[in-house]
């Protein structure tokens, strides 16, 4: 039998960066506020020893236990999905902080283009260029970038953000926080280069903050020491914005939040004497194995992707998206990233070894609808760039193609061009199509019983021509740069899940202004249950050119004005 606790005005699924967002707001505005975390809490204190690449990046020690919860993986329908049992493709973080503890600190806001792009591509290119004849499920977001730019201009000053404008990118209200982070030689290589091919490069905005900074909550970042030890890693510096050192932080010095550690939510409850509304939310103590109930006024879920989809699904919220009839959203449009760059080989040495998560250089003339599409075979691009995130020796070991992976040969190689390789790479956009969408597995369950999701996914013919064609330009930029060798990206073939390609997952919970095509408003509020939000990068209807974190933050942000709207009126907000 569960206990029922106290009821709050609040409670969070998930503490990282989009629960911290309105536990900080919520707060604020004298509600009362539980974050229920699955994994253990931890703080600076715990990553005084994190420069060990062997038990972060190798190990995965921030990273969720696939033993306990993963999920099942298939190319197709007709296949059969099997689990996922160690992380592969991309990093499940876990612990107080999630995904925001270990990431690189990109920090892109999606074009304006994103926002509209059926619309937007209906209007230049007329509405057989969407191709969904062929199965593509391009939607509008039932918001525009302008109507989302103060909320990215919020999560920016909360977060610090070292940068500087975008001649490509959406206007902004505001400069940058913070100066850009410091220009390497390599950095300026690429800079001269696409500066001769006439494109626009500019400095890649960055989490690793340029100087120390308070933000308007008074909580203080650090500056970066460019140790190279960010993605998969904690920083020990309190130099990367992340949720603990910011968001989390405002929310602990309020007497109206509480935070509950090792606690994993398994179900979503709906009211029993109102089926438009939920009264809160099941939990397990995964130190004791009690189960508890959270009564609250509303429901948030703020975790990752996969859970904020699967808690929906076994709480029976919503319709199953339905490959075969189109009926349905919840599990919809599940979208992933493309990568399609170029390595050069040069004579010179660079320090290769030293940078941070986001110091680059980037360009935007390729990414979005910033380049005429009339006469290719996909819709949007991506954003190229080169980053000197920092290469380490255990998982960096650059070749030639065509180099033995083994034996003296591969040694020789690897050391010489261990300071001598440098990668552009264009990060792409994923286009949203019905074979592609996120399901309850029928045979495989967690470790409390619960089915696990079950992930159908490949990429697209047009994901493969937007990859081949981003190498291409990559590789023109490497050239450029005097490169004496350039390898180009292999193209793509089928999603393969065991290697590393990118923690940018998302949909599957989409937004929009159709009830008929997303699962949630604008205000992220669930169509089906006016006191239940979900917020995240599965609210994408298809994923863009960008990191997605930016993005995250400021849809958090609107998610969390809803919020205290909701608590303070009630009804439903898409109507106001």
């Amino acid at each position: 039998m569960a206990t029922t606790l106290d009821k709050v005005d609040v409670v969070t699924v998930g503490v990282g960066w989009t629960g911290g967002i309105i536990a900080a707001e919520a707060t604020k505005a004298g509600l009362t506020v539980m974050g229920l975390e699955r994994g253990r809490k931890r703080g600076t204190e715990d990553y005084q020893h994190v420069h060990d690449e062997l038990k972060y990046a190798v190990r995965y020690e921030l990273m969720q236990d696939t033993s306990k919860e993963t999920l099942t993986f298939r190319n197709n329908k007709d296949e059969k999905a099997l689990p996922m049992r160690q992380q592969g493709s991309f990093l499940l973080g876990e612990n107080l902080g999630g995904a925001g503890t270990h990431w690189n600190g990109q920090t892109w806001r999606f074009l304006p283009y994103d926002f509209e792009i059926k619309s937007m591509t209906e209007e230049r290119y007329g509405k057989k260029k969407l191709q969904e004849d062929d199965g593509y499920q391009f939607e509008d977001w039932g918001i525009t970038y302008d109507e989302l730019e103060p909320y990215f201009n919020t999560f920016e000053k909360t977060a610090g953000i070292s940068g500087e404008e975008n001649p490509l990118g959406g206007k902004r209200s505001e400069s940058y926080p913070t100066p850009p982070m410091l220009k390497s030689r390599m950095l300026r290589m690429f800079e001269e280069a696409a500066t001769n091919m006439e494109l626009h490069p500019h400095m890649m905005p960055s989490a690793n903050l340029s100087q120390q900074y308070e933000n308007p909550d008074g909580e203080q970042i650090n500056a970066c020491q460019y140790c190279a030890f960010c993605e998969r890693f904690a920083c020990e510096y309190d130099a990367k914005a992340t949720p603990e050192v910011t968001v989390i932080k405002t929310a602990q010095k309020s007497d109206n939040f509480t935070l509950r550690t090792e606690a994993n939510v398994v179900e979503v409850i709906t009211d029993e004497d109102d089926d438009s509304k939920v009264s809160g939310v099941k939990f397990v103590d995964t130190i004791t194995g009690e189960e508890f109930i959270q009564p609250a006024d509303v429901v948030a879920l703020t975790s990752y992707v996969f859970n904020n989809y699967k808690l929906l699904a076994v709480s029976d919220i919503g319709e199953q998206y339905d490959p075969k009839t189109g009926k349905g959203t919840l599990g919809r449009n599940y979208c992933y990233q493309i990568f399609g760059g170029a390595t050069g080989f040069f004579d010179d040495q660079f320090n290769t070894f030293m940078g941070a998560g986001a110091l680059g250089m980037a360009l935007d003339d390729y990414n979005g609808d910033n380049f005429d599409h009339e006469d290719l075979d996909f819709l949007h691009g991506g954003n190229i760039s080169i980053t000197q995130t920092g290469a380490r020796p255990i998982l960096s070991n650059p070749v030639p193609s065509g180099t033995p992976s083994w034996g003296e040969e591969f040694k020789e190689e690897s050391i010489t061009n261990y300071t001598r390789v440098l990668s552009v790479s264009g990060q792409g956009a994923t286009s949203p199509h019905k074979e592609n969408y996120l399901s309850m597995d029928e045979e495989y369950t967690d470790v409390y019983g619960v089915p696990l999701v079950c992930l159908t996914y490949n990429f697209t013919d047009q994901d493969r021509a937007r990859q081949k064609y981003l190498a291409e330009r990559s590789g023109e930029i490497l050239e450029e740069m005097g490169a004496s060798q350039v390898d180009l990206a292999a193209e793509l073939t089928d999603y393969n899940i065991a290697p590393y390609q990118s923690t940018h997952n998302t949909g599957g919970t989409t937004m929009g202004s159709d009830p008929e095509t997303s699962v949630v408003n604008n205000y992220l509020q669930h169509w089906d249950r006016d006191n239940l939000f979900v917020v995240g990068a599965g609210n994408f209807q298809h994923n863009g050119g960008y990191n997605p974190t930016a993005t995250v933050g400021a849809l958090a942000y609107r998610c969390a004005e809803g919020v205290i709207k909701y608590a303070e009126d009630g009804g439903r907000l898409e109507e106001e």
